[in-house]
């Protein structure tokens, strides 16, 4: 990719913008029948619904005038798997693929009380449109539509660019045959940017690109004491209970100022942009009086520092409890890796530190259950200024770097399999878009910002490959 570009700007922005937003009622029109599907990849749901998800994307594919459009799976356990939808437009001769990545699998809606409107119809209020997977992910599905629509309606066959569309069918339960799929498919998804479009902006006029992702280890830490439960009365004293024993060995997991105490886990604090302590409490929902933990920034504490946390322990349950010393107890630990962190490096740190703090000569278990490995952006790649020149002419505004504290963890496949490919991470919900959970929305003028930005790169990208052939040539 031209590392100059764009230095001269031959995208027809102005052209480009009016054609994304006369093709915005068509876009929405369709995002709300896509939402109408309540497509969920969990096994305790009606698989048929995800199969009719599949089959609605499929359609949308096809009537933006992309071909080789399959619904495609890779076995899962005993069964056929999740469908994923694939299409593909071929480049012209020299010109490379761009791979646009979403997912068209939504989260269960919960409680149908939390909810100001049915979860599966989209219903439009405020400048917002309400509904389950109308941010989270089929707004993503509806970005990569309408952005191609509106590139094909300005530069027509003079957009030589490929295009593969890859709409994923089980994100939310974890892409268990992510990987599968990507061996089995591998050359049909090859390209040479991926674009995935799962991540979110820095507010409501301020556009982001997602330049790090933290990784992760899981684990299991099982503690124990005596054999068997013994009489509390009879033998307590000498010898202190399993929970206590294990409250112990967590407690120093972190130093005073609740910044993780781990040795051998990489931290920084690099990050440029401030997160407000007040926005930071409000999204989180920290309780009054809370004090927040770890040192630096809070940006780089989210996003570029280690994070360690218990997410579920199994103790004897007060309803049961009989006056005993509970021999044995386990806690889940949760550990996010600062990027460029080795999870396996992590997770033998982590491992050490709990045979090393094991209080009182207690039996620990170390189990690891899963790693995903942790994401940077080029950020001077020549695909990942032009993602960041089409988000600014988007917005009017300079994009900004942001990172995810969480994990993605198919990126890390993605990586491995395509390692000359650059990955972008973009994004259609904002602070208030409440993914996964009651309420879920979509800011409709910042969607729209969002389908003309990708649709200028996309339109820049075939700019600067076609000024690489020439100049070839």
């Amino acid at each position: 990719m031209n590392e100059s570009y764009p230095s001269a700007l031959p995208v027809p922005v102005d052209a480009v913008r009016a054609a994304v937003h006369a093709g915005m009622p068509r876009t929405v029109a369709q995002l709300v029948e896509l939402v109408a599907i309540p497509g969920i990849a969990w096994e305790s749901f009606d698989a048929a619904h995800l199969e009719h998800s599949a089959e609605a994307v499929a359609a949308v594919l096809a009537d933006a005038g992309l071909e080789e459009v399959e619904i495609l799976r890779v076995p899962l356990g005993d069964g056929p798997g999740h469908p994923a939808v694939v299409a593909r437009r071929r480049p012209a001769p020299g010109r490379p693929t761009v791979l646009l990545y979403a997912h068209h699998d939504v989260q269960p809606p919960g409680r149908r009380e939390l909810w100001d409107s049915e979860p599966f119809a989209a219903e439009e209020r405020g400048g917002r449109l309400y509904g389950r997977g109308a941010a989270d992910d089929k707004a993503g599905i509806m970005a990569h539509v309408a952005a191609l629509r509106a590139v094909d309606d300005q530069l027509g066959e003079d957009f030589g660019l490929g295009v593969t569309v890859f709409v994923e069918g089980e994100e939310e339960a974890g892409s268990p045959s992510f990987r599968d799929f990507l061996e089995a498919y591998r050359d049909r998804l090859a390209a040479d940017v991926i674009v995935i479009a799962d991540s979110a902006n820095w507010e409501i006029g301020v556009p982001a690109l997602t330049t790090s992702l933290r990784g992760m280890v899981g684990a299991v830490v099982e503690l124990s004491v005596l054999e068997h439960a013994v009489h509390s009365g009879l033998y307590g004293g000498p010898v202190l209970d399993a929970p206590t024993l294990l409250s112990r060995l967590i407690a120093t997991f972190h130093d005073d100022d609740g910044a993780v105490a781990v040795e051998g886990l990489h931290a920084e604090d690099s990050t440029d942009l401030v997160y407000d302590e007040e926005r930071f409490r409000a999204d989180a929902a920290v309780r009054d009086g809370v004090r927040l933990a770890g040192r630096g920034s809070l940006a780089s504490r989210l996003w570029t520092q280690p994070a360690l946390s218990v997410t579920g322990m199994d103790v004897t349950p007060v309803e049961i409890a009989a006056n005993t010393i509970a021999p044995s107890a386990r806690a889940k630990i949760s550990l996010r890796t600062a990027p460029g962190q080795d999870p396996a490096e992590a997770a033998e740190a982590l491992r050490r530190h709990v045979e090393k703090y094991a209080p009182f000569g207690a039996h620990v278990r170390f189990e690891l259950e899963e790693t995903g490995q942790s994401f940077r952006t080029d950020i001077n790649s020549g695909a990942a200024r032009i993602a960041q020149w089409a988000l600014g002419e988007a917005w009017g505004r300079p994009a900004v770097q942001t990172g995810i504290g969480g994990s993605i963890p198919f990126t890390a496949d993605l990586t491995e399999l395509y390692p000359d490919a650059a990955i972008l991470i973009t994004g259609v919900e904002d602070p208030d878009s409440r993914a996964h959970s009651a309420n879920e929305s979509l800011h409709l003028a910042e969607f729209e910002r969002a389908v003309l930005a990708e649709a200028l790169m996309l339109a820049a990208l075939d700019d600067a490959a076609r000024h690489e052939q020439v100049t070839r040539e």
